[in-house]
């Protein structure tokens, strides 16, 4: 009964790959057609001989990092708050949420032309009522804006997860941890920490996975520039597939990003079942 929807899905992801690799073999440019021809791993030892690649990896890793410090310490923080009773708490929480439903382009849009705009952005205009000169965000801090816009738009996730570990936690234990004269931060590190460690490793892995290919809000705000500032490998493969039109040099990109995206997801589900072992 499973076999014709496991056939299709093998389909769904076997015939692309496999087209893919095919492609990654040879000298393919969309502007000469008919001109193929076979030349073995050229394109994989020119995409990563490419100083290109080199930056655009440490700018994935920096982005995958910069991410992962804003939504965990972030999400931590408002888990705890929302954690508390208050009035209106429930539309609280639905507007904490509401970030993570707006689609990456849309609020990649917001950002650069509300916010980080130099001259009619709201940054620029609380810089100018301190008496500052406005900051162009995009051009002279292009990755961390787009940390920036990508981190508020994965904050909600991560305070979802990690306020369901949160309110699933024993009470009884905080409350007789606080008689017996335990600090907040002492309670912190020693009970609600180690609760929410396997939510936490949760987010790390979901997250990590999704932001290794951040692309749209790349493409919207800084085109990869200036320079190579805030290309990753996911947007390097697009400018060498479809800016250049070289398929060949664009699909052994993709696979090395594959390649590289599963070393990390298997790490991470190491990590995982180690934690969940604990």
């Amino acid at each position: 009964m499973l076999s014709p929807a496991v056939l299709l899905l093998l389909g769904w992801m076997i015939v692309p790959l496999s087209m893919t690799i095919y492609f990654s073999f040879l000298s393919y440019n969309l502007l000469m057609p008919g001109m193929e021809q076979f030349v073995g791993f050229a394109n994989y030892e020119f995409f990563l001989t490419d100083p290109a690649f080199f930056e655009a990896l440490a700018n994935t890793l920096l982005l995958v990092g910069g991410v992962l410090v804003i939504t965990i310490v972030g999400g931590t923080a408002l888990a705890l708050l929302l954690d508390q009773p208050m009035w209106g708490q429930g539309i609280v929480r639905i507007l904490v949420i509401a970030p993570f439903f707006v689609m990456p382009t849309v609020s990649a849009l917001v950002w650069k032309n509300m916010f980080m705009n130099p001259v009619n952005g709201l940054f620029a205009h609380l810089a100018k009522g301190v008496g500052l000169e406005p900051f162009d965000f995009l051009s002279h801090a292009p990755l961390f804006s787009i940390i920036l816009i990508v981190a508020w738009q994965w904050l909600p996730f991560a305070t979802l997860i990690l306020l369901t570990a949160l309110q699933s936690l024993d009470q009884e234990q905080l409350e007789a941890s606080e008689m017996d004269g335990a600090k907040f931060g002492s309670r912190f590190v020693h009970i609600v920490l180690p609760h929410m460690s396997r939510a936490i490793t949760v987010v790390i892995l979901i997250q990590t996975i999704f932001l290794l290919s951040v692309f749209a809000e790349i493409l919207v705000t800084t085109n990869g520039g200036p320079g190579y500032a805030s290309t990753n490998i996911t947007y390097l493969v697009y400018a060498q597939s479809l800016l250049q039109f070289d398929v060949g040099g664009g699909s052994a990109g993709g696979i090395v990003a594959v390649i590289l995206a599963n070393i990390v997801a298997i790490f991470l589900m190491r990590m995982i079942g180690k934690n969940l072992e604990a």
